[in-house]
């Protein structure tokens, strides 16, 4: 496979672009107000990643997992992780039983995953997601078994300032490829949400507009945007800011900088494009190396240290 693939023929570039517009405007009926975070959420699935939403509760986390499942026909499983759960709750378990074990598949074992207040867990049942997200696969008593494609975690997490939380360790959010917050509804979207039918009851009547196979073939076309030599450059003058600069305690790896060109391949993609440009990298970054970037001083924003790399490097 080379590098900077041959650009995808422009005819199936409109029904794709249509196709997440027609996904988007489905979970807008549920989710207000927020098209942009609905898009990269998207753009996480389409590059086969996972997603982390970390905000207080209430703010529409949950719910969002129920409707994107519901609208993308996926099978579906909520985990709420508590201080109790235990790895095998996660990942099954093999019972005895007419003289044999038998393994009893947990609710790891489905396309979308809501991994519900996953900071709530300690660290080693967390640590239960770790070979599912980065392989796509378990291994339970000796005997490695694949999960079902395509497989999607979305993750939510409370502030680590709130009672009962565990911290993510680096080697856990490098897990999720695009992290984001969905924030308070402005004053209009939080009126017509005060206004309007109970979420749930919309959410019941929302059909699936698209196949599992859909989903893949977008997923596999994500690999096929071309991407221009001078686009490298600059991506590989991003990562070496980071490494280089006293701003930063730790640089972006080499995980965050193929992170950065599969979701802005996505991104193109679902814009109806067949190429990347630098817009499209400075759309998903935030998202993307915001949790990455650790800062010298700890205190500072994430978003804040992102909008400086962009300002500081400039485009080739």
């Amino acid at each position: 496979m080379t590098l900077f693939p041959i650009p995808i023929v422009l005819k199936i570039m409109q029904p794709i672009k249509e196709t997440i517009d027609n996904i988007v405007a489905q979970i807008s009926q549920v989710i207000l107000g927020k098209e942009l975070k609905i898009r990269l959420v998207l753009t996480g699935l389409m590059a086969r990643g996972h997603v982390l939403i970390e905000d207080v509760p209430g703010v529409g986390k949950t719910t969002l997992a129920h409707v994107l499942a519901q609208v993308l026909g996926l099978s579906f499983q909520r985990i709420q992780f508590t201080s109790d759960l235990l790895p095998a709750d996660i990942i099954g378990v093999s019972i005895y039983d007419k003289g044999q074990f038998k393994f009893h598949v947990g609710p790891i074992f489905a396309q979308m995953i809501l991994a519900d207040e996953v900071n709530r867990a300690t660290p080693k049942t967390q640590s239960a997601l770790l070979e599912a997200m980065g392989e796509h696969q378990v291994t339970v008593e000796g005997e490695t078994r694949l999960l079902p494609v395509p497989f999607f975690v979305l993750a939510t997490k409370n502030p680590l300032h709130q009672v009962g939380t565990f911290p993510l360790p680096e080697s856990q959010l490098d897990r999720f490829m695009i992290r984001l917050e969905l924030g308070y509804p402005n004053h209009s979207t939080e009126r017509a949400l005060l206004k309007g039918r109970e979420r749930r009851e919309i959410i019941n009547e929302l059909q699936a507009i698209v196949t599992v196979q859909d989903i893949l073939e977008i997923q596999n076309a994500v690999p096929k945007v071309h991407v221009s030599e001078f686009l490298i450059d600059y991506l590989q003058a991003i990562l070496e800011f980071s490494r280089q600069s006293p701003r930063y305690r730790v640089g972006l790896s080499p995980r965050a900088g193929l992170a950065i060109l599969h979701c802005a391949q996505a991104w193109a993609l679902m814009q109806g494009r067949d190429h990347v440009v630098p817009e499209d990298v400075q759309m998903i970054l935030p998202g993307v190396i915001g949790h990455r970037l650790v800062a010298m001083t700890e205190q500072q924003n994430a978003q804040i240290l992102v909008e400086q790399l962009i300002e500081d490097v400039a485009i080739p």
